[in-house]
């Protein structure tokens, strides 16, 4: 029992890691978590440091061997299968998470979540709360980060402060949850334009299936942000399914809800500046992995949780 203690001695918010993996096989050996790989002339070990890893991925060519996911399960990593790349395998458009299974996660959270989950009144109110805060995080960074700044996307930009202002105003008038989804559509929808426009990227279309570059990093950075999210949910024990905007019937739909706190600030810009840099996907990766370390994303998102789960029954 010590030795699984010691694996979580790491908050999740703290972590650094997120892994995706391919061509490779994940194994325990000497207990620690390694992946394979096949050389040219000889097979390499390469270790995971479980401990301060928050999930991990595994594409195309990956297997794994049971004593690793009893491993993983004990240091509270998520693992994800997906397609080569990160695009995920199921549908399309989902990643199969495997949660550890621990009944011993907090359970002050979840009843806080469902002390206004059942009201739909006041699950919109939770609902508008993360869209003014994804608002706010997003004029936080955007305003301080020097590499966004110098490739434009900055406050000072009159047409991203047009469109934060004019979405956040509307945010409040919202009657609905279906009024806010679509709101929140024409917001993403010209940041899309505002990205393409500063990248001289002509005639961008959002396609999930699309080949090109923008689209590719999108889905791909945004996969990572769900991972986060998935992390941070796990960790607080609360279940995926009790969403506040993305629908009840929608299969892991609170995921979505809180990976948006984080995905249009620090995915969306960098898909686009990569795709123009003609940026190889580690090399996007690793920025997104960057960004999120940079700007405290975990912490971010387990204080957006916690304070509507605190703040729920007095909704």
């Amino acid at each position: 029992m010590e030795q699984l203690t010691d694996l979580k001695a790491i908050l999740h918010s703290k972590r650094a890691n997120i892994y995706y993996l391919e061509k490779c096989r994940v194994m325990q050996k000497d207990g620690r978590v390694l992946y394979l790989t096949e050389a040219d002339i000889e097979k390499q070990y390469w270790n995971i440091p479980i401990a301060n890893t928050n999930c991990i991925l595994l594409g195309t060519g990956t297997s794994i061997t049971q004593a690793a996911v009893r491993m993983l399960a004990s240091a509270g990593v998520l693992i994800g299968f997906s397609g080569g790349g990160g695009t995920p395998l199921i549908a399309a458009n989902e990643i199969e998470w495997l949660s550890p299974q621990s009944e011993y996660r907090p359970t002050e959270y979840v009843q806080g979540w469902m002390a206004f989950w059942f009201e739909p009144e006041k699950r919109l109110k939770v609902a508008k709360q993360f869209q003014q805060q994804r608002i706010r995080f997003m004029q936080k960074v955007w305003a301080n980060d020097r590499e966004l700044n110098n490739e434009g996307f900055s406050l000072d930009n009159p047409d991203i402060n047009q469109a934060l202002s004019h979405f956040s105003a509307k945010i409040e008038h919202c009657q609905d949850v279906s009024n806010l989804l679509l709101i929140e559509a024409q917001l993403t929808k010209s940041l899309y334009k505002i990205a393409a426009n500063q990248t001289k990227q002509k005639d961008f279309v959002r396609q999930h299936d699309s080949i090109d570059d923008a689209n590719a990093f999108l889905n791909h950075g945004n996969y990572l942000a769900y991972g986060l999210a998935a992390t941070t949910l796990w960790v607080l024990g609360i279940p995926h399914g009790f969403a506040v905007m993305h629908g009840k019937t929608r299969r892991g739909a609170l995921v979505f809800d809180v990976a948006d706190l984080i995905k249009d600030t620090l995915i969306l810009p960098w898909a686009f500046i990569c795709a123009k840099e003609q940026a190889s996907e580690q090399e996007f990766r690793q920025q997104c992995l960057q960004n999120f370390t940079q700007h405290k994303a975990l912490d971010f998102m387990f204080e957006a949780v916690k304070q509507a789960s605190a703040e729920g029954k007095d909704l």
